[in-house]
């Protein structure tokens, strides 16, 4: 296995029709050779905790007058969706034992301790150099493409909006009572995007039949918190599928019925890429 040839693939539409940004931060699946050295877990338990196939869900977007911004490493060598300095003192020497947050302490820093059921990612700890290399290599090219790209979207529409899409597994679902969402969509509580440009995004949802639940049992991490600033008019929504809907979990691979389920997601891509989020009409969709 090679290294990604790029750490970020941006797409572009032709047409951007109304400041419309999906991202996948977890969909990465190149697992190069020199971190392969480094674990004793096999690639089938690595990617568990791969938002894998995400990036094929949202492929249409361009087509359809959005952006995609998609990783290529995967979530076990860095996690795109925690802050930089969310570092584990069990996985780089050195760091300081400093107060740590629940993720961290979980194993589920910016460079990750666990993948799935706890299981250990790195034979032993590494050096801040490699820590930093990692950083500098993925995690900040992907925030300096998105920073750009939202920049962009502002200053060419007043407004963007972020729809940060992960999947979730089965199991993150069972201790639910009621109705099993098939999406979960996080906006911090109202933090990171406003209500008109939530309540769009879930009258799309729901429009297409899905089951929807807001913010439990996620509402959005660090991408989330670090770009939605609606009162300066940058929305972002983390929208999670349950990925069983679509793929055997154990073998990581599609279902049979992955067409008609990615046929589905293609029609809620359509109606979110041309969403207007705008002081006026953001609970409308904007003309295509």
């Amino acid at each position: 296995m090679t290294a990604p040839d790029l750490p970020v693939i941006l797409t572009r539409p032709k047409h951007w029709a109304s400041g419309v940004i999906f991202g996948s931060p977890h969909s990465g699946n190149c697992y190069p050779d020199w971190f392969m050295a480094e674990t004793s877990l096999p690639v089938q338990l690595l990617r568990s905790s791969e938002d894998a196939f995400v990036d094929r869900l949202i492929a249409s977007a361009p087509e359809f007058g959005a952006a995609t911004i998609c990783a290529q490493v995967p979530r076990c060598i860095v996690d795109l969706n925690r802050s930089p300095d969310e570092i584990d003192p069990q996985v780089v020497r050195g760091t300081p034992r400093h107060p740590q947050n629940q993720r961290t302490l979980a194993g589920l820093g910016v460079i990750p301790r666990v993948v799935s059921h706890g299981r250990q990612i790195l034979n032993r700890p590494i050096d801040r150099a490699e820590a930093e290399r990692r950083l500098n290599a993925y995690w900040h090219p992907y925030h300096q493409t998105l920073s750009s790209l939202i920049a962009e979207a502002k200053a060419r529409f007043g407004h963007a909006v972020l729809i940060d899409m992960h999947s979730m597994p089965r199991e993150a679902l069972s201790h639910l009572h009621g109705q099993r969402p098939e999406m979960v969509l996080g906006n911090r509580h109202g933090l990171s995007a406003a209500a008109r440009v939530t309540d769009s995004v879930i009258e799309a949802v729901e429009a297409g039949g899905w089951i929807l639940r807001r913010n439990s049992p996620f509402s959005g991490a660090y991408i989330t918190q670090a770009y939605g600033r609606p009162c300066q008019n940058v929305h972002v929504l983390q929208l999670e599928i349950d990925r069983s809907l679509y793929m055997d979990e154990a073998t990581i691979r599609l279902r049979p019925d992955f067409p008609n389920f990615a046929q589905k997601m293609q029609q809620l891509v359509r109606k979110l890429s041309v969403l207007d989020a705008s002081g006026s009409g953001g609970r409308r969709i904007a003309a295509e």
